[in-house]
Formats: structure tokens, sequence, C-alpha cells
């Protein structure tokens, strides 16, 4: 009967219900901002000229969409030359874009994965390599956030034929950076492959070149790169990026490559020229870093390691309180809080994006601070 409450529908009312008590409910609701310290828009090239002028000459070139998977008819050149501006920043040997960044994470790991295949992973690692690790359907061992030592007893002894590492450069919440190199040096002991997140390292660390390039690890035989196009980047899509015989493998196992349609060719084109303006002006990335030096400074927070630095907050219900304070006040800021976090770690995020002026920059980290503070004497009287 029309109007009839279903038992899914009570279900998902009383969900929402929780979800508000909380301090838990998002929104997708359009913002019309002063400021904004909360996209991932690392160093302002998705605003660019260059990148826009890139992606509108592929539009009229390719037409808006990639008419299918990228094994059948979606390939273009427009791809092909992303994959080679990507090796070009990242100095890895070769290079797969995928339509997402999750879906690059899991396209590797299920393609990687089996029963053979023993994956350990950093407790804080992003959802998109959890879910894949779970899709992949291989053993798999957590181990505590940056317990190098864990990491080589797992792979020590492990029974399993082969093995795969699993860690993000510069951690998402926290903003702290993984020892690449410490992991790097187990994973060829041990025979393993290090599998490195840098969504968060490509365009910030090394002049914006990766972590893993910063490490010394760019087309290491143990050592394979996953990356979003979607923040530094400042356009859409993933890539893994590898060895050419892990290239190879990809286009012939992994899921959500060969049953997706492609990346649009705009995408793709955007995201080359950004990689090549990324790699041709470093002093992007040194823009970036000293944005957020400052930042962290005006908040009384230490400087993370890369371009998100994080204010903790004692709740998730009194984070989403301040997010949506400062919102009113023309800046917007990230929340995290559970399930993106554990609770306890509720926390907010501020980017310090390149191309963020001075006075935006100074009149945003005080507005910041202020409201932080005025939080803290109001829960402390």
């Amino acid at each position: 009967m029309a109007g009839a409450t279903t038992a899914m529908q009570a279900w998902l009312g009383s969900r929402a219900q929780v979800r508000e008590r909380r301090g838990m409910q998002r929104g997708t609701e359009p913002q019309g901002i002063l400021v904004d310290l909360a996209s991932n828009d690392y160093l302002g090239l998705s605003a660019d000229p260059r990148v826009i002028e890139a992606a509108t000459a592929a539009l009229h070139q390719f037409g808006a969409g990639a008419r299918g998977s990228r094994v059948v008819c979606g390939t273009t050149a427009a791809h092909q030359d992303l994959e080679e501006q990507l090796c070009l920043l990242t100095g890895q040997e070769a290079a797969l874009a995928f339509s997402s960044g999750y879906t690059a994470n899991i396209g590797v790991l299920t393609a990687l994965g089996g029963p053979g295949t023993l994956i350990i992973h950093d407790a804080h690692v992003h959802a998109s390599l959890l879910d894949g690790i779970r899709l992949s359907r291989s053993p798999s061992l957590e181990v505590a956030h940056h317990d190098i030592a864990a990491i080589g007893a797992a792979l020590a002894g492990r029974t399993q034929p082969r093995a795969v590492v699993v860690l993000e450069s510069i951690y998402s919440v926290l903003g702290d950076a993984a020892d690449l190199s410490a992991v790097a040096r187990l994973c060829a002991t041990f025979d393993a492959l290090l599998l490195v997140d840098e969504a968060h390292g490509i365009g910030v660390a090394d002049q914006g070149r990766g972590a893993a390039h910063a490490a010394g690890l760019a087309a290491s035989p143990h050592v394979a790169v996953t990356a979003t196009l979607s923040k530094a980047l400042g356009s859409q899509g993933g890539a893994v990026l590898g060895s050419p015989a892990l290239r190879e493998h990809l286009v012939n196992t992994a899921r959500t490559f060969i049953f997706d349609t492609a990346l649009a060719p705009s995408a793709a084109a955007a995201a080359a020229r950004a990689a090549a303006i990324v790699r041709l002006e470093p002093e992007l990335a040194g823009r970036v870093l000293a944005n957020a030096a400052a930042l962290a400074a005006r908040c009384g927070v230490p400087q993370a390691a890369g371009a998100v630095q994080s204010i903790p907050v004692e709740s998730a219900a009194r984070a989403a309180e301040l997010a949506a304070g400062l919102r009113t006040r023309g800046v917007s800021v990230g929340c995290f809080r559970p399930p993106s976090v554990p609770d306890g770690v509720s926390r907010l995020r501020l980017t310090a994006r390149a191309n963020l002026t001075e006075p935006e920059l100074e009149w945003a980290a005080n507005t910041v601070a202020q409201a932080v503070e005025s939080a803290a004497k109001d829960g402390s009287a």
C-alpha cells in the first residue's frame, strides 16, 4: 500500500537517527566558501588554464566519454600520454590508468592476491586498500601502525610463496610518513612486493615526484605504486605504476580494469598535463609545504609530512560542530570521524594548497585557530 513503511525503510530511518545522534551524518550539498581548506586540490591544478585547455582539447578530439573498456575501444592517445607522463614524473618503468584511485587499489590487490599470496598491511591504510584485500581472497595480516618489526616477522614466518606489503607513503589521517626504505629492504630480503599508495605523496613529496622516488625506490623490482589523479593532479582517475610485467598482468587480470569503462579521455588529458606541470615546476610542491608549515604553526599542531594538516578533536560530534561553524564563517575544512577513522581519532583536516594567497592563508588559519581555542575553553568550563 502506498505510504506504508517497509522494514527496510524503517531500518534506514533508524540508522539515520543513530548517525545524527553521534555526529556522523554527512551531506552532499554544494558550498559557497570564501577559503577552501577541505579539498584535495593540493597544487590548485584543477583550475589551471593549461590543465583545462588539455581537457577541452581532448573533449573535442575524443568526445565526452571513453565509449568502452580499455581492452575494447576505450584506450586513446590521451590514456597513453597520461601513462607516459606518470612514468616521467615518478621514475617508474610502466603505468596503467584506471577510472579512479579506488579501482586502481582494488584492481592491483585482487590481481596479485589469492590463496598463495600473503598480504600484510598497516592498520591505517585507505579503505580502498582494505576492500581490495578483502576481495583478493588472500590470507591477510594487519600490523600496528609503523610496526616494521611485525612486518619483518610476518614475512620471515610466512608459508605462502608470495607476499605483498601494503603501506601509504603519507597517511591521510595523521599525516605521518612511512619508512619506505626500511620496509623495502625487508621486502627485498624476503622476496616480497611492497605496494605503496602515493595518493598523498604525488605532487607533494620530493618536489612532487612522490615519497617512493625520494626513497630511491623508483623502478625497484620489489616496489609498485598506486596513485590517484584527483588530488595533486587536479583531475580524476587512478593508476598503478611498476614493472612492465606487472602492467601486462593487470591488463589481463584486473577486473576493475577489464570490466570498467575507461577513464574519460578529457580527464586523462588533464591529468597528463598536470603531471608534466608538476615535473617541470617543482616549486609548486615547495609552496604546498611552506603553506603547510604556516598553517600548522598558527593552529598549534606539529607539521605533518604532506599537504594535509590535522587538529585532533575530542569527539565526532564536536568535530562536526566545529566544521559546520567554520563553514558559516566562510572556511571549509575536512571533518574526519567514524567510520572514516576509529573512535577517538576524530579531527579537522586542513589542506595547505599551493595557490592559497598569504592573506587567505592568514585569515583562514586565524579563523580555524580561534574556533578551536574557543571550543577548548567551552569544554573546560
